[in-house]
């Protein structure tokens, strides 16, 4: 239990809600079908060349990620990575067989309606993911896998080691069948602007 350190619960609460948003505005996000982020991408898109769920595929590959974290970099592990490697997944599939029974048809492909949900859904996304990263009770294997490999590499400054390894991600999707989207340009540009300010502002408030 060492690897958790110090339990503050009010910043584990806080990325459990964050978690919780990510899947929920992810289902929005795959159903608008306009783009994800790298490794969400990634997981569908190997997750229907091998015809599995999204949630089961995806426990599966975080949970083989997070083999190599133990062995390298015990350090990143916390609640926040467990919260986000079994809960994500699974948020997105349910809420995406919930939307396909209340929402109308169409709702998703009239451009006005799919357009609108998709641009307020990437901005919550954005943020929910900005305070699970701000929120420092672990990380995900995928991003905790990235800062793993990158200390390895010490020539390369981490922001262009992670830039190749999430366009890596995005080509093994290209490979397994699926197109990339403008969603995947939008998630890059907005999501580093986000963790600072969301940071920043936690920060004053703590």
């Amino acid at each position: 239990m060492k690897m958790f350190g110090n339990i503050d619960k009010k910043r584990v609460l806080l990325c459990f809600v964050a978690v919780f948003g990510m899947g929920f505005f992810l289902s929005f996000l795959i159903l608008c079908d306009l783009g994800t982020d790298p490794c969400t991408f990634m997981n569908r898109s190997l997750a229907q060349r091998i015809g599995m769920s999204f949630g089961n595929w995806q426990l599966i590959m975080n949970i083989a990620m997070l083999l190599f974290v133990i062995a390298f970099g015990r350090h990143l592990i916390g609640f926040g990575t467990f919260f986000n490697m079994i809960l994500i997944g699974y948020y997105a599939d349910f809420f995406d067989w919930v939307w396909g029974k209340v929402l109308p048809a169409g709702t998703f492909t009239n451009p006005v309606s799919r357009w609108a949900i998709f641009i307020v859904a990437l901005v919550c996304f954005v943020i929910s993911a900005a305070v699970y990263m701000n929120s420092e009770v672990g990380v995900s294997p995928y991003d905790a896998t990235a800062n793993i490999l990158s200390s390895k590499v010490k020539k390369v400054p981490f922001f262009l080691f992670r830039i190749c390894y999430d366009y890596l991600a995005i080509l093994i999707g290209v490979l397994a069948g699926m197109r990339p989207n403008v969603g995947i340009l939008l998630m890059a540009v907005m999501l580093g602007p986000a963790v600072s300010l969301v940071g920043s502002k936690m920060k004053r408030k703590s």
